[in-house]
């Protein structure tokens, strides 16, 4: 039997997120792929991306996913994009 890959829940505070968008740093990635991630990861949406310096030396990026609470995911699943600034406010008051 295979190992199943698990993705990995933070143990930071949502102060963080909080610091992270007073500091203008919200940033964002496009969703381009989900194996082993479907309930979790809708392919072509935009997820909030927290910074994380210890998981992208893992090649790892920490999103806020479908539960509403920020994991681990490799960072091959996902593209980086640039929001406009209506967009972007946007999406940062529905999370």
């Amino acid at each position: 039997m295979g190992s199943v890959r698990r993705n990995t829940k933070s143990s930071a505070s949502s102060s963080e997120a909080t610091s992270d968008r007073k500091r203008g740093e919200a940033r964002f990635v496009l969703c381009v792929r989900n194996k082993d991630y479907p309930a979790s990861l809708e392919l072509r949406k935009v997820y909030r991306l927290l910074s994380d310096e210890q998981a992208s030396k893992h090649h790892q990026m920490r999103v806020i996913d479908e539960s509403g609470e920020d994991y681990l995911y490799p960072e091959e699943y996902f593209v980086p994009i640039k929001l406009p600034q209506a967009a972007e406010k946007a999406v940062l008051r529905t999370t």
